[in-house]
């Protein structure tokens, strides 16, 4: 019977359920997706790495998914409670019937489990089409072959959704039934009839609040922007700090601010029903202030996220300097055991084949420190950071124009030359590039112990001297072989071009050599001592191949991009589903004024005209706060890319539009249709 009765409810109350099933459905298809990963190794062809990388990010979205399921499962409560508190009148009619509490709990539940299960079945099925686009996104990430790509279902994905969604709804069982044991049977026949509690009735308030709170988020703007992505500067912290305080503050105010202003505009305020949709909304974000701002927030977060993850991605690897098939950067000095990378090779019996290897050492310039050469040419960031003086530059690096040369045959270029009081600058960092291009321009003097030395470039050398995931050379010198002066050992480099770089076993071959050298292998020929197999491994060193260094960059962007994209949805979902339920709670609450407002002449037209302003403008209040704090987040963001590499932001903000005017402005378009529903109906 109660089974029965239950079909019957959500029959009729469908439409009702609408935003409900909706939320359900997509956290469903979402969860599903991104915990599919694993099972993509399966249609697409990857390498080793990648496949390392893959496994990665699956556990990653395991772990990560435990804190979504939270954030879903409080959204699934909340959806819940705006459900049982719009039914709240029809369950005491029940109760007056003579319907038990613990019957109509037992209703209650199946319209759960019914509801549930179609949300869960739907999700399903969108999440299976959804986790195929995933499929051709991953492969796209990792430039892998598409060839075998073929339809897929991850079993242990679907379990897993089962899973924590089964878990969800247990709880949402017992919290139906905790609410309606707590339930008068006065509460539930009067529901309609209670109003929103206005925080505060002064527009004056209201107003001094706005606008001390919009002077604190400017503030934090200013903070921001001046301290750049750096999460350590006392100003970014403070930022962080100041800008969900001045949210919220924003929030709190804002609708008494907006009050007062309409009000002193008589054909405004007068006009049609805009007294009406004024006072509606003042209720309203005065009684939701809180979850106003902490939906702004997310929201702030989805743009920037999704707007810059692939701009990132994509700046960090176009900033990948591999020149080389495989290099080697040992940090030694003049009392180390090994100085000289070609020494290691040998002592774990390296197959040198036929390959072009040349080595070279590093110095440091002691005395000599790159904010002194620079500080008179910088501009831009490089000039503000020099200038506030909290940044350890150090002191410059050298290498011998002799080993410069060496390089620059790797490259294929011709040997440079220079004069005993000459020397070339040498810089890749993008953040310093202007700088050091008026260095150069301006054939600057480099003082080198007590002896100046003019800057012979006649060109922009940016060369890179081994193989790095980013281009972080901010000035090398490159001095002539006889300087010897306060020359200090600091490195000692390896770099080789394959005399084969389309067959695989050179590149096995090299990397089976920097195992034996970080110690992963003791065993290459005869080199089997245990002593000398932890000598190797002690010595500090950066052994990469171009290969790694691109399957490594790709790795660790791709798991930053899957992340971002991850919570952003989620959030925008959440963000776009609360502000939904807000508003047909608002409908349900106010439908007597409806009724008042028929009562009085208002025209159908009028009304839902009304209804869809007071609609807009609460979706839009949130959505306006965040793309304005936005622009600067994207900003500050694009400002850290560009020292590593160009970033291109317009094809991925266009995909943050879209995905905007899919999610938000679907939840929009529901809800008007809903609150209109709800508004018609009501008798």
């Amino acid at each position: 019977m109660y089974s029965k009765i239950a079909i019957n409810n959500v029959k009729k109350s469908f439409k009702d359920y609408t935003i409900y099933f909706l939320t359900i459905a997509f956290a469903v298809s979402i969860f599903y997706s991104f915990n599919s990963i694993g099972a993509q190794q399966a249609v697409i062809k990857i390498n080793n790495s990648t496949e390392d990388y893959i496994g990665l990010i699956q556990t990653l979205m395991s772990v990560l998914s435990v804190f979504v399921s939270f954030i879903l499962g409080g959204l699934i409560l909340y959806a819940n409670n705006f459900l049982i508190k719009k039914r709240k009148k029809e369950l005491g009619i029940y109760m007056t019937l003579g319907m038990s509490k613990g019957k109509i709990s037992k209703i209650l539940l199946f319209e759960t489990l019914i509801v549930g299960i179609l949300s869960l079945v739907v999700g399903l099925l969108l999440g299976l089409l959804a986790s195929q686009g995933l499929s051709v996104f991953t492969a796209k990430l990792f430039e892998a072959d598409m060839a075998e790509f073929k339809f897929i279902v991850s079993g242990a994905a679907i379990l897993k959704t089962i899973l924590y969604f089964t878990l969800i709804f247990g709880i949402l069982m017992i919290f139906n039934t905790r609410i309606v044991s707590k339930y008068k049977l006065i509460d539930m026949l009067n529901a309609g009839r209670k109003n929103e509690e206005i925080k505060i009735k002064s527009p004056i308030v209201s107003s001094i609040i706005f606008v001390f709170s919009a002077s604190i988020l400017i503030i934090a703007y200013y903070l921001v922007t001046k301290s750049g992505l750096n999460p350590t500067d006392f100003k970014f912290k403070a930022s962080i700090v100041l800008g969900i305080i001045g949210t919220v503050g924003v929030f709190f105010g804002v609708s008494g601010f907006l009050l007062g202003i309409i009000q002193k505009s008589k054909s405004i305020y007068f006009k049609k029903l805009n007294i009406f949709v004024t006072r509606q909304l003042s209720s309203k974000v005065n009684t939701n202030f809180i979850s106003m701002a902490v939906i702004s927030l997310m929201l702030f977060v989805t743009i920037v996220t999704l707007s810059t993850g692939l701009g990132f991605k994509n700046a960090v690897e176009a900033g990948i300097v591999a020149p080389f098939d495989a290099s080697t950067k040992l940090f030694t000095d003049e009392s180390s055991k090994y100085q000289s990378v070609e020494d290691i090779m040998k002592k774990v019996n390296h197959n040198f084949n036929d390959d072009k290897y040349i080595f070279f050492n590093g110095y440091n310039l002691n005395g000599v420190e790159i904010a002194d050469i620079l500080k008179p040419y910088a501009v831009g960031e490089m000039k503000k950071r020099i200038d506030a003086g909290k940044e350890r530059w150090g002191y410059v690096d050298a290498i011998k124009i002799s080993d410069y040369n060496k390089i620059r045959d790797l490259y294929g270029e011709r040997p440079l030359t220079i004069n005993d009081d000459e020397v070339l600058v040498l810089s890749n960092y993008e953040g310093a590039k202007e700088s050091v291009k008026n260095l150069i321009k301006a054939q600057g003097i480099v003082d080198i112990n007590g002896k100046e030395y003019k800057v012979a470039n006649t060109e922009y050398l940016s060369e890179a001297i081994y193989n790095s995931s980013i281009a972080n050379n901010t000035l090398t010198l490159i001095v002539p072989d006889n300087l010897k002066e306060n020359m200090e050992l600091a490195c000692a480099y390896m770099d080789v071009n394959y005399s084969n770089p389309n067959d695989p076993k050179e590149e096995a071959n090299m990397i089976a050599t920097f195992d034996a050298i970080n110690g992963r292998a003791s065993q290459m020929g005869n080199f089997n001592s245990d002593r000398d197999s932890e000598d190797l491994s002690m010595l500090p060193s950066i052994n990469t191949t171009k290969q790694s260094v691109y399957a490594d960059n790709k790795g660790m962007t791709t798991i930053i991009l899957y992340v971002a994209l991850y919570l952003g949805i989620v959030f925008l979902i959440s963000s776009a589903a609360v502000l939904a339920l807000q508003q047909l709670s608002e409908a349900s609450d106010s439908s007597d004024r409806y009724k008042a407002l028929k009562k009085i002449g208002a025209t159908e037209k009028m009304i839902n005209k009304t209804i869809f302003k007071q609609t807009v403008i609460y979706f839009a209040m949130p959505l306006i706060l965040a793309i304005i704090s936005s622009v600067v987040g994207i900003n500050v963001v694009n400002k850290f890319l560009s020292m590593y590499g160009k970033s291109n932001i317009v094809p991925t903000s266009l995909l943050t539009l879209g995905i905007l005017i899919v999610v938000y402005g679907g939840y929009f378009y529901v809800t008007y249709t809903g609150y209109k529903g709800i508004v018609k109906n009501s008798k």
